[in-house]
């Protein structure tokens, strides 16, 4: 577990500002389904998703989600990984391989989004990439409730990571530019 719970240069939750809402977040909480429950919420709720409110804006380190309160999928589980693990809850990332019309025809491209462990219930996948209409991701543990049905073509990737892809690192700090962004969006683990 060692390894979901430690902080790289992606997920750094040394950060002071992620150590201050992380605190805040787990302030009167007597579980860590209610921390986890209070950092999802935040995330989800108070980082916009790029894809939704497009910005030309480049953000991949949890610090830098927190701070611009914009970032893709990938970005937005980052900090929430950082939030989980500041509170000593450990957490992965997750990937799944979807058809991202909305951005690009007929493409398919990977999802981010995060697992925790729970005592009661083992490994929690959450998708803290924010609700629009048609996507309505929750945190209620057992049940999974992400923001996508898979459909034909769409896959989970079964794998749990302790630190981001390099692919997805790459695609964050490549481009300046939304437009740029949602043609090339990462594809490969």
């Amino acid at each position: 577990m060692e390894e979901f719970l430690g902080e790289c240069e992606i997920i750094d939750y040394s950060n002071e500002n992620i150590q201050k809402l992380a605190k805040k977040l787990s302030t009167n909480c007597k579980t860590d389904e209610q921390i986890v429950g209070n950092c999802f919420l935040y995330v989800r709720d108070n980082i916009k998703h790029i894809g939704d409110y497009p910005r030309d804006i480049k953000t991949c380190k949890a610090s830098e989600v927190l701070e611009a309160k914009i970032g893709w999928c990938y970005a937005k589980s980052h900090l929430f990984a950082a939030l989980t693990r500041a509170n000593g809850i450990p957490t992965a990332l997750c990937y799944q391989y979807l058809n991202c019309n909305e951005y690009k025809k007929d493409e398919f491209s990977l999802h981010g989004l995060n697992a925790v462990y729970l005592d009661k219930y083992g490994w929690y996948r959450l998708d803290p990439r924010g609700n629009k209409e048609g996507v309505n991701a929750l945190c209620i543990p057992p049940i999974e409730k992400l923001a996508f049905e898979l459909e034909e073509g769409e896959y989970n990737i079964d794998t749990l990571y302790s630190k981001p892809l390099p692919s997805v690192v790459e695609f964050l700090n490549k481009y300046d530019k939304y437009e740029d962004m949602k043609k090339n969006l990462p594809r490969e683990i």
